[in-house]
């Protein structure tokens, strides 16, 4: 080639990466490659570094004392409406995911799809539960945005069952998150050379209910006191499906060695990911669905259990590790949320967000260290499901909404899951009601979060364990927070009824 021809091709490479929509080579390879791992039924305390008693996780505890620690991080109470939060950025209620074995909605934009859109392959791994996984369903996640997909409509224990790209189901031998980590690291062999990020999320099964546990992470809580087992717990049999009582003390030691060993696959995603030369500019977020449930509770620092808007419901374990965007590790305070994430990672992908209304905000000035204080309000809501809500019209065909991978709990007679969803073309008052509470700074503002306590005003920072009712000596603040929460409730309500989806 000679000199001139040379130099006419560099030129015309110069110009075509500065057209408009091109992005310069140092921006392509500054992108993360980014890593969403999810506990199912995983509180916050259960952690390690979060000083539990008994529960082993070196690998997570590695992880926040690495990278940021984010220790006012939060869910929604029950599982299905926090995954439709980190898809979405949105409130659950606004599409119509109230409770799990509700489905999303077709028309929803998903992280997957921004990140997809973007030039992100993305794939997911594990529990799904906002909709059947099956090639048929309009909400599986090939159509929610993700390339592949090696999921089960619910939670799975031990020799799990997973649909690989919709397709029948199949049973596979071994623990069920070393399963998952182990088709994610395969597919990361086929991807570590290539140019193009990836956008992967693995949800665990783990630890939700029934329990069980390979030999060696069980005897690791062999020593549990003996005070536990004289308490009953209500939960499924591994062998019928249905629900018994067993003292407490055998479960925790289930639960336990179930937390243990998704802790273990989590450091094996780690070490992986160190080999293939991915580590440095990976961004693995950690974070559970939802607090901890009635079968896992012990002595706890906080108000509630799973379900509930009070801090044991929705206060969950956060960890971010990036050793190339988070080069030292920190601890936060700031509050944060499941939201949150679709914008950040659009920001961190330089993708544009949906224009809908999203519940999140962008935290990128917090994975920086440049952000002390939340600067919007963050709301969580139970929505009044009514018995007269079968009565409604449903959303999408039902027989498009039966699942296929099975499980070991019983419901309704059968060993699958079946998904719902309505229209909502009208509101009433008692639409509103529910439990529901909004956190701004230091306060929290809690609205019927058990029957007959009325409204409820927290100081977190004073009262993490929100055992004082400040509302009758802070009136001003009570009419600031419930005005704030009500007219995020109607603009949620416009949202249910569809109109985000009108031109």
């Amino acid at each position: 080639m000679t000199i001139k021809r040379l130099i006419s091709s560099v030129l015309l490479l110069l110009f075509l990466a500065n057209c408009v929509g091109a992005e310069p080579p140092e921006q392509v390879a500054s992108r993360p490659n980014i890593i969403l791992l999810m506990g199912d039924d995983h509180g916050w305390e259960e952690v390690g570094y979060n000083d539990h008693p008994y529960v082993k996780t070196p690998f997570l505890d590695e992880m926040a004392s690495a990278g940021l620690r984010l220790d006012n991080f939060y869910a929604q109470p029950t599982c299905s409406p926090t995954r439709g939060s980190v898809l979405t950025g949105r409130h659950p209620n606004r599409y119509g995911i109230f409770r799990p074995g509700f489905s999303i909605r077709p028309e929803e934009i998903t992280v997957a799809h921004v990140l997809r859109k973007a030039g992100y392959s993305t794939v997911h791994y594990g529990k799904w539960h906002v909709g059947p996984v099956k090639k048929a369903s309009p909400t599986n996640p090939g159509a929610m945005g993700f390339d592949e997909w090696f999921s089960h409509d619910n939670f799975f224990e031990l020799d799990p069952v997973f649909s690989r790209n919709g397709g029948p189901p199949k049973k596979f031998y071994g623990e069920s998150s070393e399963i998952l980590v182990d088709e994610a690291i395969k597919y990361f062999e086929t991807k570590h050379q290539q140019e193009a990020p990836f956008f992967t999320i693995i949800w665990f099964g783990s630890p939700h209910e029934p329990y069980s546990g390979l030999e060696t992470d069980l005897a690791l809580y062999r020593d549990l006191p003996q005070k536990y087992a004289e308490v009953e717990v209500s939960l499924t049999s591994n062998e019928t499906g249905k629900r018994i009582k067993r003292p407490l003390r055998g479960v925790l030691i289930e639960r336990y060695a179930e937390i243990t060993a998704m802790d273990r696959s989590i450091g094996k995603l780690r070490n992986a990911l160190r080999t293939l030369g991915l580590k440095d500019n990976t961004l693995l977020w950690y974070c559970g669905d939802n607090g901890t449930p009635p079968s896992g509770l012990r002595e706890s620092r906080f108000r509630g259990l799973k379900g509930k808007v009070y801090e044991n419901g929705i206060r969950v374990p956060g960890v971010v590790e990036w050793p190339a965007g988070i080069p030292k590790p920190r601890v936060s305070r700031v509050s944060a949320v499941t939201t949150d994430i679709l914008p950040t990672l659009s920001a961190l992908a330089g993708a544009d967000i949906p224009k809908v209304p999203l519940d999140g905000i962008d935290l990128t000035e917090l994975l920086k260290g440049d952000l002390t204080e939340r600067p919007e309000p963050i709301e969580f809501w139970n929505f009044p499901v009514q018995g007269s809500i079968e009565t409604k019209q449903s959303y999408i065909n039902p027989e498009l909404q039966k699942g296929t991978t099975p499980l070991i709990k019983l419901s309704r007679d059968i060993f699958t899951r079946n998904f719902r969803n309505y229209h909502h073309p009208k509101i009433s008052e008692n639409d509103f009601a529910g439990a529901r509470a909004i956190l701004m700074g230091d306060y929290k503002l809690v609205i019927d979060g058990d029957k007959g306590t009325g409204i409820e005003l927290f100081d977190l920072k004073k009262d993490p364990a929100e055992s004082k009712n400040l509302a009758e000596t802070h009136p001003e603040i009570v009419d600031r927070l419930s005005k704030q929460l009500r007219d995020w409730q109607d603009n949620v309500m416009n949202s249910l009824m569809e109109r985000d989806y009108k031109p």
